[in-house]
C-alpha cells in the first residue's frame, strides 16, 4: 500500500513540474537561442573575431560557398583572417529555424558588401546553415551558400 501511495505522489510531483521545466525543451526557446548565435556569427564574422567563430564551428564544420569551394573550419578561419579582406555590411534576412531533436537548420537570405585584395565585391546569397547540440553546447557543422537564381 505504501508503494502504490508513494508512486501515485511521485507521478503527481512529476506532472506538476512539467510546466516548469527547462527552457531548453521550448523548441521556441531553443529557435531563439540559434537565431542569437546566427547573429553571433554573423558578427564575429564582419569582425574578423577568430575566438568567437572558433567556438561556434564544430571541429568538423564544412562550409560550401557560392562557387562551389569547400572550406573546413580551418580553412574557413584562415580565409576569414586574410588581411585583403575587409567587409562592410554582413545582413541576413527572412531566416527560418526548424528544429529537429538535438539539430536545428536555418535558412535565409545573406548580404555581404567590401572589398578582397583591393577589388570591390556584392553578394546576394540564400543560405543553410545546419546547428547541433552536443554535450548541451551548440555549435554549426555545416554551411551552404549559393547565388539565388532571381536576384
Amino acid at each position: 500500500m505504501k508503494i502504490k501511495i508513494s508512486l501515485i505522489v511521485l507521478a503527481s510531483l512529476a506532472v506538476w513540474t512539467l510546466p516548469f521545466a527547462p527552457a531548453q525543451n521550448n523548441p521556441s526557446s531553443a529557435s531563439s537561442r540559434i537565431l542569437a548565435l546566427e547573429n553571433k556569427w554573423n558578427a564575429a564574422y564582419k569582425r574578423g573575431d577568430i575566438a568567437t567563430m572558433e567556438s561556434l564551428l564544430a571541429p568538423d564544420f564544412i562550409i560550401t560557398v557560392e562557387d562551389g569551394t569547400t572550406f573546413s573550419k580551418s580553412g574557413y578561419i584562415a580565409h576569414n583572417g586574410d588581411t585583403t579582406l575587409h567587409i562592410e555590411i554582413t545582413e541576413m534576412s527572412g531566416l527560418n529555424v526548424r528544429m529537429h531533436g538535438n539539430a536545428a537548420v536555418v535558412t535565409g537570405g545573406y548580404h555581404e558588401k567590401g572589398t578582397s585584395k583591393g577589388k570591390p565585391y556584392d553578394f546576394r546569397d540564400r543560405f543553410t546553415d545546419v546547428w547541433m547540440n552536443a554535450n548541451g553546447k551548440w555549435q554549426v557543422i555545416a554551411s551552404h551558400y549559393s547565388i539565388p537564381a532571381i536576384q
